[in-house]
């Protein structure tokens, strides 16, 4: 609970196709961030006052950031990155330990993300991906625990796992194996199920703010984290900013943060990459601005005594 504050980086396929729930059948070949640095990324988040950052590994499309052993629906099939040889979860990892910063890692879980509504439904005669690889379809539970294992086992000590739809329809009731088999790889690793209330299914108490949930109540003393994005209208991929209410302002995104800290939560900003792979324009000119306002109003403040 000393962390306080953290940048969620929302990126994928999603950033590239125009969706924040890509359905895995969006053309891969869109996946070309021709200077991605994830070291601009963390210089970005220090400087700001965060102290861990959050990456989504593998979102609603089922494609993870890095090489897997159990899947051809990876990082492979971005051709047009790293001639389909990269890793971006070693480039951010790296990343964030040469300075200093804790790794978090996301991974969502299977679900009904795709349908006409979000303009992700499968094509004509394709069955629904449901948030994992074609090579899930048979057992999601067994696939999601060898992914997993992947994460914990390659990647060195991973400071927090954060895992979205925990407690879905699929692999929901299999959630307490998961967990232990988690904690058996990485004791060490703080476990977060995104949206959680209890401190059974996840270390911490969970708030998908202002969707799912509110902030922690006043005088709060469980652990707990708010998520938050700093664009509005519930955007967490990068959209291009039009107009001002595009992004929360520096003052709003300051005075949550605050609130969240006075009332034992961190709180999880995402400000997401653009399409050349770097935090830019003004979603970077804002975060600058919180930065400053930070410093100049008393820098982070902990828990109300």
């Amino acid at each position: 609970m000393k962390w306080r504050f953290g940048m969620f980086i929302h990126f994928n396929l999603g950033t590239f196709a125009d969706l924040d729930w890509a359905g895995g059948y969006e053309d891969p070949a869109l996946f070309n961030p021709a200077n991605l640095d994830c070291g601009q990324w963390a210089d970005a988040a220090k400087e700001a006052g965060m102290t861990y950052l959050v990456l989504t590994v593998k979102h609603t499309e089922g494609i993870a950031l890095y090489p897997s052993a159990w899947t051809t629906h990876d990082i492979t099939l971005f051709k047009n990155f790293r001639n389909g040889k990269g890793d971006i979860v070693r480039e951010f990892v790296d990343a964030c330990r040469s300075r200093g910063l804790k790794v978090g890692l996301y991974y969502c879980f299977p679900g009904d993300y795709s349908d006409e509504a979000h303009r992700n439904a499968p094509p004509p005669g394709m069955p629904n991906l449901h948030g994992l690889p074609p090579e899930a379809a048979a057992d999601y539970a067994g696939f999601v625990r060898r992914q997993l294992a992947e994460l914990l086992t390659n990647y060195g000590p991973i400071d927090l796992l954060w895992i979205d739809a925990f407690d879905n329809k699929y692999t929901g009731k299999q959630w307490p194996d998961i967990l232990a088999y988690i904690r058996s790889l990485q004791p060490h690793c703080i476990v977060l199920g995104n949206n959680a209330q209890n401190l059974r299914d996840s270390d911490v108490l969970s708030n998908e703010f202002p969707w799912k949930g509110g902030l922690p109540p006043e005088g709060n003393r469980m652990p707990a984290e708010v998520c938050d994005t700093i664009q509005t209208g519930a955007r967490w991929f990068w959209r291009e900013v039009r107009q001002p209410s595009d992004l929360q302002s520096a003052q709003a995104v300051v005075a949550r943060l605050r609130t969240c800290n006075e009332r034992n939560a961190n709180y999880l900003l995402d400000v997401p990459p653009d399409r050349d792979g770097l935090i830019s324009g003004p979603q970077l000119q804002r975060l600058r601005e919180i930065g400053a306002l930070l410093k100049s109003t008393g820098g982070i403040r902990g828990p109300a005594s």
